[in-house]
């Protein structure tokens, strides 16, 4: 399938399946998953299987730039629109046009920016700071968090119709972990990348070490283990690598996403029945719960259903 996903687990695979199955289509993909589990790179596939992939794919981490700049990396400026606006700026939609945007840790938009990016995701247009002119545009957007967008949701962080409308078709990457038969894969992979940059000779990986580093947890997951080894082949002064085993020892840091599916599908199913109770059970019209959550009449009884939520007698 992508030749650049290294591993054969079964947790690798039923993730790359529903890459396989969403790719050929324009629909908005939320990547789910840990720091470090490779979200960009799973991005980079769905982009790579589409009909788009000619054409541009285009990423912004969402969290690396300022609050205030935000909005024009988003949707561009014209000249003087604010303060230091010398020129006029091209933003990341009208750059993605016919290709695929990536908006990596979209959790961390701020909240008042949210209502223009859903406008673009409903609608494929917006307008430039300082102009009043409408850009559309066709753009295949892919998200990923490594943040609970349901609890930011349920804590008034996040608007719930902006999520549901990322929400098309949630990938969960797999913690490095849960997928340990990857790890020595990983290893040789990633020994022979770095040995070949530093042209380097590494002919062999003593059992010993390939058994501690399969042993151990990875907090940080793949980047991590990434990391490690690039440390290991410089350390390495023969042909066979040397790992430092005692980096090895320490108790694993916090998951930075400490949650399971079985916590989120409870965090939405509370969210859900909340909305359903505040509008007295009423689903359907403007003020029913299917419009305060951002989602169709249909869809919303499909997800009660799901979830197990009844009207009690």
């Amino acid at each position: 399938m992508v030749d650049f996903i290294v591993g054969e687990s079964q947790a690798l695979k039923d993730t790359l399946q529903k890459v396989e199955r969403v790719a050929p289509t324009d629909a908005t993909v939320l990547i789910e998953g840990e720091t470090g589990t490779g979200k960009e790179l799973i991005a980079r596939a769905i982009h790579h299987l589409s009909p788009r992939r000619e054409r541009t794919f285009v990423k912004i981490n969402c969290s690396a730039i300022p609050t205030g700049l935000l909005e024009s990396e988003l949707f561009g400026h014209e000249k003087g629109a604010f303060t230091g606006a010398i020129s006029q700026k091209v933003g990341r939609f009208e750059l993605a046009h016919h290709g695929t945007l990536f908006l990596d840790e979209v959790g961390d938009i701020p909240l008042e920016l949210q209502p223009k990016l859903l406008r673009v995701l409903q609608d494929q247009e917006f307008e430039r700071l300082g102009s009043t002119r409408t850009i559309r545009v066709s753009v295949r957007l892919v998200a990923a968090t490594h943040r609970g967008l349901v609890q930011m949701v349920a804590d008034s962080r996040f608007r719930n119709d902006l999520y549901y409308r990322l929400n098309v078709f949630p990938v969960v990457l797999p913690p490095l972990r849960d997928r340990h038969e990857d790890i020595p894969r990983l290893v040789r992979h990633f020994t022979q990348k770095f040995a070949r940059q530093m042209g380097r000779r590494i002919e062999s990986i003593p059992a010993e070490s390939m058994n501690a580093l399969v042993r151990y947890h990875w907090p940080g997951n793949v980047r991590e283990l990434e990391n490690f080894i690039e440390r290991a082949v410089i350390l390495s002064r023969g042909p066979a690598l040397q790992v430092p085993l005692g980096e090895l020892s320490a108790e694993p840091a916090p998951s930075e996403l400490p949650r399971t599916a079985g916590t989120l599908v409870d965090i939405e199913r509370d969210h859900i029945l909340r909305v359903v109770r505040e509008a007295n059970w009423v689903l359907g019209g403007p003020k029913g719960a299917a419009a305060r959550l951002g989602m169709t009449r249909s869809n919303l009884q499909w997800r009660m259903k799901k979830l197990g939520i009844v009207r009690p007698e």
